[in-house]
């Protein structure tokens, strides 16, 4: 009797238990995404009060925003970005963010999650003053702090970096909203786990990520074949061999898989390039919604006018110019200044006119004793090539140093593969320098193109084409025209144009 009770009514339900799960997955995980959503409102409705009542009283210190919008809309966005005080780029397209969004919606809230404990408001306002130029509305801008921002650095996970650092990334989303859920939540650092969560938990709350560059893309994948097109590129190139290479093609083909899917969840995707567009479109695109909306280029900003005010180019500037190729870039192994140091030596080696006094400087940062030995390996090379008294290297210069090399040197070098956008190509042309540059990525695409017609600067993929391109560079007849155009090209970047374009995407999110 007990067998035929088992086999009538047990066997049938285990058969049918993967049936049910499969048929009420998606029920159980809304009822667990609201259920987790409700607890996290209800635990931070306090803190929101009290930022509201911070905010009132700071007003009343230090009066209203002085701008012309006077649009009534006052949620609270949340910004993202667990390295605000970082100072590079990156942090720049925040401030300038939150700058427009204050000026468009006066009355709303900038909530930046941050995992930068040892400063404070005041330290990190005045650090973004000093350091970009960018002055913001202190009352309607409030700061939580993180406390897991280690679960997404590198060194936390020295095995399977990539998803070690997407879950750290979703431990750190957790950690934001139970400091505060926003109305609108923003990452402006390129987590797209954290907007993966956010829709998982708040489904209508709407959610923009605006993408420096894709944590994995079809060129990183494709580098891994020796026989592709791209299969000498990159760091990792040529590694998908072997056993070890196809289980790591195969890790990064199923990670691309999971981040495509979590990326594409974000209501208002943004990129800050046509080159990262290209490929976010081609991971995230076939994952949205056909009524999602379209997938904008949103350039970061660069302070094109500050360099427009300090560096003269003029007929009388031309004086000045220098047979100086100027490289401005941190020493990591991505900038390929070997590649650049072989091209500068072939070049000196074809003895041309233009080669004769030639001179390069390679300015950057050295972040740590990585950098310091890669420095030092690099000057080791400048000794075998024999170009040692051709040669400069000036570490962590100061921006008043940097003008003076902006002003001085007539070319402007950039030699990474496949480089995002490049911020630094936009200032050698805001400089009036002439650009040879990687034949790839945002240089390529959206920086050094025609303009009325005519270049305003030269790509290059081998150590040949560079050499070559120096040649152009120094050889031509009339190079003030060819400055006054990358000149003209560089106001494309300017912060007026990324508020613009910033402000129309912030537009669909208020209006959810």
């Amino acid at each position: 009797m007990l067998s035929a009770f088992f086999s009538l009514v047990v066997v049938p339900v285990a058969c049918l238990t993967p049936l049910v799960i499969l048929i009420f997955a998606p029920l159980f995980r809304r009822v667990i995404g609201a259920s987790l959503a409700w607890w996290l409102r209800k635990k931070t409705d306090g803190r929101r009060s009290h930022i509201l009542e911070l905010i009132e009283a700071e007003e009343k210190k230090f009066g209203p925003a002085d701008f012309d919008q006077k649009d009534d809309w006052d949620g609270i966005v949340g910004f993202f970005h667990p390295f605000c005080n970082a100072g590079g780029g990156g942090e720049r397209v925040l401030w300038a963010a939150i700058r427009a969004t204050q000026q468009r919606w006066p009355r709303a809230k900038c909530i930046v999650y941050t995992g930068d404990h040892d400063v404070n408001k005041e330290a990190i306002l005045a650090r973004v003053e000093n350091r970009f130029n960018i002055h913001l509305h202190p009352p309607t801008i409030n700061f939580l702090y993180l406390s897991t921002r280690h679960w997404v650095l590198a060194s936390t996970w020295p095995r399977f970096t990539l998803a070690g650092q997407s879950l750290g990334s979703i431990i750190m989303a957790w950690d934001a909203f139970s400091l505060l859920v926003p109305d609108i939540f923003i990452d402006t650092m390129g987590y797209a786990f954290a907007i993966g969560l956010s829709k998982f938990l708040f489904p209508q709350i709407p959610t923009a990520a605006y993408v420096h560059y894709p944590t994995i893309s079809t060129d990183m994948l494709e580098s891994l074949d020796p026989s592709s097109n791209v299969g000498a590129q990159g760091v990792n190139a040529g590694q998908g061999v072997g056993l070890r290479g196809t289980l790591k093609k195969s890790y990064w083909k199923l990670f691309a898989k999971i981040y495509s899917l979590v990326g594409a969840s974000a209501d208002v995707v943004m990129t800050n390039s046509t080159w990262t567009m290209g490929h976010i479109e081609k991971l995230w695109g076939p994952f949205r919604k056909a009524a999602s909306l379209p997938i904008a280029v949103v350039y970061p900003p660069v302070a094109v006018r500050e360099l427009e005010q300090e560096v003269e180019v003029s007929r009388e500037s031309e004086k000045l110019r220098e047979k100086v190729l100027l490289y401005i870039a941190q020493f990591r192994p991505e900038k390929n200044h070997q590649l650049i140091l072989q091209s500068f030596a072939e070049f000196l080696k074809s003895e041309s006119k233009a080669a004769e006094g030639a001179k390069l400087v390679l300015v950057g940062s050295v972040r740590d004793d990585h950098d310091a030995k890669r420095v030092y390996k690099l000057r080791l090379l400048v000794n075998e090539l024999h170009i040692k008294d051709k040669v400069e290297f000036h570490l962590d210069a100061s921006w008043p140093e940097i003008l003076q090399w902006l002003r001085r040197a007539s070319v402007g070098v950039n030699g990474m593969w496949s480089e995002h956008f490049g911020i630094g190509v936009v200032e050698y042309q805001a400089a009036g320098l002439i650009s040879v540059v990687h034949d790839s990525g945002g240089p390529k695409l959206d920086i050094v193109v025609e303009v009325d017609g005519e270049p305003t600067g030269f790509h290059a993929t081998t150590s040949t084409e560079f050499a070559q391109g120096f040649e152009k560079a120094l050889s031509l007849s009339d190079p003030y025209a060819v400055r006054l155009r990358a000149r003209k090209s560089a106001t494309r970047f300017t912060e007026e144009e990324f508020a613009k374009r910033w402000i129309a995407q912030m537009e669909k999110l208020v209006k959810s």
